[in-house]
Order: structure tokens, then sequence, then C-alpha cells
């Protein structure tokens, strides 16, 4: 099955885990993730399956939307609620100004400290090993952009936020340093991803939806729950080849598309759901296939390539 299926992840697992799950209800082993999400974190979390496992190059950049909870009045070494307790405990109670201007001091393009409990590779070596080793993490601060940054309320020692982030933001760190500047500790309670790209939580489906769907046997329940293609990548115009330009497509051959000559890059497709590629102009009305996403057959490179 290609496509793209957007899975509501529960706390717990790791985006791995779900590739994992996913991958045996599909009876498939070609199943990638966008967007890695904490064990933590639960919400959105998109999955390409099949040859469309290579568009995931597209979407290194995807901006995010999380909602959350960010507890003051103690730090932990992984910077959310699975870590282990650093420092003094406080009481505290929090009040909804001081937090919404602390809020504004985050928002933009900012410099940021990764979680040692991170991904980030220090010498080849994932951080995360490292600090589980107890060993040092000589992590150094990264430029990310925070878009929007809401403290939507407060209830004692708890702010409930929003936030649309640059790939590469950590909202943990974010946590982290809202308590060292106000001088009692926090940490990521909870979060909750609503969007990535152009999916949101309104796409999702739950492991349990889709393992039921998987075992009626009938291929459509698991189809209807896919991503339509021509949503995938919204900012590409679609372009829909006839047999003979998908033939030449599909083996890897440059085409005219004279439709789309002001295009930079343009999703091809062979009918209304079948994606076959990713084509970049080359000049004037003359594209090169980027990315082939279906094969021509050998009958398909046989008819394509004659003249």
């Amino acid at each position: 099955m290609n496509g793209v299926l957007v899975v509501d992840k529960p706390s717990g697992l790791t985006s791995h885990d779900v590739v994992n799950r996913v991958r045996r209800i599909l009876q498939q082993t070609s199943v990638g993730h966008l967007g890695t999400l904490d064990p933590l974190a639960t919400g959105l979390l998109p999955l390409l399956t099949g040859n469309l496992t290579r568009l995931a190059q597209f979407y290194t950049s995807s901006e995010k939307t999380y909602e959350g909870v960010i507890r003051f009045g103690f730090a932990t070494d992984t910077y959310d609620s699975d870590g282990e307790l650093i420092g003094p405990t406080q009481i505290v109670n929090v009040v909804l100004e001081q937090i919404i201007e602390l809020a504004t001091r985050f928002v933009g393009r900012i410099d940021q400290m990764p979680p040692p409990f991170s991904a980030k590779k220090i010498k080849g070596v994932p951080a995360y090993k490292l600090a589980r080793k107890h060993q040092d993490v000589p992590l150094k601060a990264v430029p990310v952009e925070i878009k929007e940054f809401e403290i939507l309320g407060v209830e004692r020692d708890r702010a409930n936020f929003r936030a649309r982030v640059a790939s590469g933001t950590y909202l943990r760190s974010v946590a982290h340093e809202m308590g060292q500047k106000i001088g009692c500790g926090a940490h990521l309670a909870a979060l909750r991803r609503t969007a990535l790209g152009e999916f949101s939580l309104s796409d999702a489906h739950t492991l349990e939806e889709l393992a039921a769907a998987a075992l009626t046997g009938n291929p459509e329940d698991l189809l209807a729950m896919l991503i339509h293609p021509r949503r995938i990548l919204p900012q590409l115009p679609c372009v829909t080849a006839n047999d003979e330009v998908a033939a030449q497509i599909r083996s890897g051959r440059a085409v005219n598309l004279p439709e789309l000559s002001g295009a930079k890059q343009v999703k091809v497709f062979a009918g209304q759901r079948e994606l076959i590629a990713i084509a970049t102009r080359v000049a004037g009305t003359l594209f090169h296939p980027k990315v082939v996403l279906a094969l021509a057959s050998p009958v398909q490179m046989k008819n394509g390539n004659r003249r």
C-alpha cells in the first residue's frame, strides 16, 4: 500500500514503536514517520507507506503546532515528566500575567539549548545515550523559531499553552528555561501535537481503528483512511499525465508540461489518485522527475521508449 496515513499517537510509545505496529497491521515493511514525537507526547504522527516513503525529504522543515502543559516547581533531567527530579521542589502558584509576559520572550528566532535526553548527535552518538550513562553531554545552543506561543490559562503550578514552531524546536527546553528564569524549576508535563505541515488531528486515526479496518479483510477500508494524495504537499501544483507522458516519467525521462511552465516543482499523477512523481522544471516547459514514486513495468518501459 502506497500512501500517507496519520496516526493519533498514544502516550508511552515511541514514534518507532508506532511504525512497528503499523508495519504489522499493514503487513508491509516500508513504513516511515514524519516528525518524531517523544514517548510522553500524544497526537499527530504522519506515516508514509510504500513508495511514498521517498517523500520524507520534503517534510524536513515542516512547521508544527502543539498544545501542552508546563508544570512549575521542579525540574527533571529529561525536561519532561518522564525524567528524574533534579534540584529542590517548591510549592508554586503561578500568576497568569507573569507567565504570559515570560512566554513573549521566547517568541521569534532564538538560540535554544537542546535537552540532554535528545537525538542530537555528539561525535556521531545520540545525546540521550550519553545522558543515560550519566556521561557529559556537551551540547551547543542552536537557532530555532517559535512562531506563536500562547498561554491559555494557569492553575496553581501549571500553565496550559499552544505553540506553533519551526522544525527542530524543543518545547521541553522552553519549559525548562522558563523554570530557570522564574527560579523555581519547571518541566513539560504534557504535550499533544495538533498539526504538522498540511496535516491536522481531523485526519488522524488511532492504532485500534487502523487494526479494526485491517481485520475486515476489505482493502478499501484501509484505503479510506489514507490522505488523498492530491492533498499531499499542497504548495506544489498537480498535473495529470496521459498514458504516454506517465510512461516516460515512470522511466525517469524528462517530459514537457506546458500548462505548468511557471512552476518550479509539480506533483505528477496518473489518474486522480496515483501520485507517480515529483518533477522539477529544467527549462521552459521541460520537467525532469526528481523523485519517481511509481516505476514502470517492463511493458510500460518498452512502450514508453518507442519513437
